[in-house]
């Protein structure tokens, strides 16, 4: 059946859908990284044009590789800062319950994570109290600051309150922009999933998917079928249980 992004379940991706979320279209050739060539189909009008038969392929291999992760109840944390993959990345991994960065990556989210798992920890022992009440113990100006506090770590860390150790794995969205999060993976061992332009270098990511990475129709077709093939994994423990 072909992958559609409205939620069903998902085995393979199509290759129409993907000419039709423009997921084929690079950058200019001026601006293409050596590792991206084997996946460039053509060069027309100064512009790469992937080649849509390996993207497929790669998008199947990501899909077995999610769907086990899955199944084995193992964490995947989406990271995509960039304004036109902010609200995608957002909406997927709260349908699938994982962790997610949608916004500016902080360094040391994987390399120092006992540190700022304590920062979680707070965000989470600060709004408990507030939830609770407890809060009214505080003057004005103390709850005032509290609530500017929660606000910060919200934007800092909300994503990743369900994240309470390492993921298992990372799907980033322009593994160029969060080569920092790329660079933070591949120092602890963690497989990276990259929705990656020609400008990338693929040689970082284990799971490169080559596509554009910067239409939004395309962001969507990409992290939609990532997410569907998550909840794939999760649906198949719960139809054959052990």
């Amino acid at each position: 059946m072909p992958f559609r992004v409205t939620g069903m379940d998902t085995k393979t991706a199509d290759i129409q859908e993907l000419y039709d979320a423009g997921v084929h279209f690079g950058y200019s050739r001026t601006r293409r990284h050596p590792t991206a060539s084997p996946f460039i189909f053509i060069t027309k009008d100064r512009s790469d044009i992937f080649d849509l038969e390996e993207t497929n392929k790669r998008l199947a291999t990501v899909r077995e590789f999610v769907s086990a992760l899955s199944q084995s109840g193992k964490q995947l944390l989406f990271v995509g800062g960039k304004h036109e993959a902010i609200e995608i990345v957002k909406e997927a991994a709260l349908r699938v319950s994982s962790p997610y960065v949608a916004s500016r990556w902080i360094g040391g989210t994987l390399t120092n994570f006992k540190n700022i798992r304590k920062r979680i920890d707070r965000l989470e022992t600060l709004m408990k109290e507030r939830d609770e009440g407890t809060l009214a113990k505080y003057t004005k100006k103390e709850r005032l600051l509290i609530d500017r506090e929660i606000t910060e770590l919200l934007a800092r860390f909300g994503g990743l309150v369900k994240m309470a150790e390492l993921p298992a794995a990372l799907f980033v969205v322009d593994t160029r922009r969060e080569h920092t999060a790329v660079q933070e993976a591949n120092q602890l061992g963690i497989p990276v999933i990259g929705l990656s332009s020609s400008d990338c270098d693929f040689s970082l990511v284990q799971y490169p998917i080559p596509a554009n990475d910067t239409s939004v129709r395309s962001i969507r077709y990409i992290v939609d079928f990532l997410a569907s093939a998550y909840s794939e994994g999760k649906k198949a423990v719960v139809n054959n249980p052990q």
